[in-house]
C-alpha cells in the first residue's frame, strides 16, 4: 500500500465524498482538496495547488463547477503541468461523456507527462436523489431537453469505485473508462422507477432547450443557463446513446442497475418528505 497522501479535488462531492470514504477504509493516506481542508485546494485560487500537490502520490481530478465552464481547459492544463514538476505519479481525471471541452481537458491529461487514467462518465443516477433533480422528482415532474434520448444512467458509487482503483493500481495507467450502467433507459422508464420507490407519482415532461435555458435563469442566472443548456445540447443529442465497458474492465464486475440505485436511495430517506 502506498504511504504517500492520495488528493482528492472535490473531496466534498458525489464522487469526491465516497472516493475520500472508501481509502480511508482502505487505510490510504487521503488529503482532501476543498477549500476549508487543513490543506486547502481552491479551483480559483491557484496558490492553493502547489501545497495540496505536494508529496502526493496520485490525484482525483474533478473540476468544480464544469468542465464545460471557460478556463476550465487552461486550468486543468496548469495543474497537470503542476503536478508533473512536483513528480505526482497519476493525474485520474473525472470527464464527460460527449462533451467538447471535456475532451479537450482529457488531450490536456493525456499530453502532460503524468500516468494518468480518464473516467469518462454518463449521467448520474445520484442527481435524482442528492443532485438538482431531487426537488423535481419530490414535485413529481422531471423537465429535461432529452426528448427520447436513452441515456446509460451511472451509479455514482461505481464511478467512485473506478477511481479508486485507478488512484491505487498501477494496471489502470493510460487507460480511458467509459462509465456507464448496464442499459440504456429513457428518461419516461427512469420517472416510472422512481414513482414505484418514492413514494409518489414521477412523470418525465420532455422540454426543449430554449424551455430548459429559461428555467434556468432564475436559480444561476444567465451565464449558469448558457453553460448548462450548452452541456444538455451535446449530452442529450443521442451521441451517447451506446453503453460503456469502464466498470466491466476496470473492476472485472457489472455496474449497478438503475434498479438498484432507486432501491437504495429510498432506503435511506433520499425522497422522504421532511416532518
Amino acid at each position: 500500500m502506498q504511504t504517500s497522501p492520495i488528493l482528492v479535488t472535490g473531496a466534498s462531492g458525489k464522487t469526491g465524498r465516497r472516493i475520500v470514504d472508501t481509502l480511508t477504509e482502505r487505510g490510504h493516506a487521503v488529503r482532501a482538496g476543498t477549500r476549508r481542508a487543513p490543506i486547502p485546494f481552491d479551483w480559483d485560487d491557484p496558490k492553493t495547488w502547489a501545497p495540496a500537490l505536494d508529496g502526493v502520490a496520485s490525484a482525483y481530478v474533478c473540476y468544480f463547477p464544469d468542465l464545460a465552464f471557460p478556463g476550465a481547459v487552461d486550468k486543468i492544463g496548469a495543474l497537470a503541468e503542476l503536478a508533473r514538476s512536483l513528480g505526482t505519479r497519476r493525474l485520474v481525471l473525472l470527464s464527460g461523456r460527449g462533451e467538447t471541452h471535456a475532451v479537450q481537458c482529457e488531450d490536456v491529461v493525456r499530453d502532460s507527462g503524468v500516468d494518468y487514467t480518464l473516467v469518462r462518465c454518463a449521467w448520474f443516477a445520484q442527481n435524482f436523489s442528492e443532485g438538482y433533480l431531487r426537488d423535481p422528482v419530490m414535485g413529481g415532474a422531471i423537465a429535461l431537453p432529452a426528448g427520447d434520448v436513452r441515456e446509460p444512467i451511472v451509479d455514482v458509487d461505481d464511478i467512485a469505485d473506478v477511481a479508486v482503483a485507478a488512484l491505487t493500481e498501477p494496471r489502470h495507467g493510460g487507460e480511458l473508462y467509459e462509465v456507464t450502467g448496464p442499459r440504456l433507459l429513457h428518461f419516461s422508464e427512469a420517472a416510472a422507477e422512481l414513482s414505484a420507490v418514492a413514494g409518489r407519482p414521477v412523470r418525465y415532461e420532455p422540454i426543449t432547450l430554449a424551455q430548459f435555458h429559461a428555467a434556468m435563469v432564475p436559480i444561476g442566472g444567465a451565464f449558469i443557463a448558457d453553460v448548462f443548456t450548452h452541456v444538455c445540447k451535446e449530452a442529450l443529442d443521442g451521441r451517447n446513446e451506446w453503453l460503456g465497458d469502464g466498470v466491466q474492465r476496470a473492476l472485472g464486475r457489472q455496474p449497478r442497475d438503475f434498479s438498484h440505485f432507486c432501491r437504495m436511495a429510498a432506503a435511506s430517506g433520499a425522497w422522504r418528505a421532511a416532518a
